[in-house]
This record gives C-alpha cells, structure tokens and sequence, in this order.
C-alpha cells in the first residue's frame, strides 16, 4: 500500500496576500494556480525542494471559514517547518519580520523556534538535533 498526505487546508482572506506570505517571505514555491471560478481558485504552496505535502490555500467561504482564519489548531502549533539549516531560515524570519512567539531553543529532537505566519497561525521551525 502507498500511501501519503496530498494537500492540507489552510484558511485565508485573500488568496495574493497568501501567496505573496508563502512565496516571498517563507521562500515556498508556488505548485499552481488555478482559477475555478470568479470567487474560487486552486492555489497550492510548498517548501522549495520538496516535492511531498502541499499547503492548499483555501479562501474562506462562509462566516464559520472566517473565524477560523489563524486559529485552525485551536491556540496549538499548526504547521511544523522542518529546515536542514536553521540558523539561515531563522535568520530570514528576522529579515521578513515574522512575528516571533518564542525564541530559538535546544531540544532534544533538534533546536526549535515558534512563529506566527500572517495569520496568527502558530508554527514550529525546526533544525536538526546537534550531536
């Protein structure tokens, strides 16, 4: 059996200032952009060099989508980010000026840092462990 995860829903407001966050400030790459209707389009994002999971950006629909925009875990860590070099990627949060929720730390998986996409999305930036 082969399986794997395709695409996972991230709610939005607005699909160019969505992708313009992704591409431009976390360095995404833009999969594809595909309108399907005059207030409906497929847009997909993901880490450069990485040909697995996709983000689905979804424009919020309804009043229930609206509310949901930037807290789809519930307060909790979203998405999890996970970089072969933190320092540089750290560094490019700084440079972007990406809201940081807490600071760089060693654990034992690998060293960590929490930040808030525009949204308010809480995700995990993590290097790999050292030794």
């Amino acid at each position: 059996m082969d399986q794997r995860l395709g695409y996972i829903t991230l709610l939005v407001d607005d699909y160019d200032r969505a992708i313009d966050f992704y591409v431009k400030k976390l360095h995404f790459t833009l999969v594809e952009d595909s309108v399907i209707t005059e207030t409906k389009r497929w847009v997909l994002v993901r880490p450069a060099n990485e040909n697995s999971c996709c983000l689905l950006l979804a424009k919020a629909a309804n009043d229930q989508q609206k509310n949901m925009i930037g807290n789809q875990a519930g307060g909790r860590v979203f998405l999890f980010l996970l970089t072969d070099d933190f320092d540089r990627d750290y560094k490019n949060l700084i440079d972007k000026g990406i809201e940081i929720e807490r600071e760089p730390k060693t654990e034992p998986y690998g060293t960590v840092a929490v930040f808030r996409d525009i949204y308010g999305n809480l995700w995990d930036l993590i290097g790999p462990a050292v030794g």
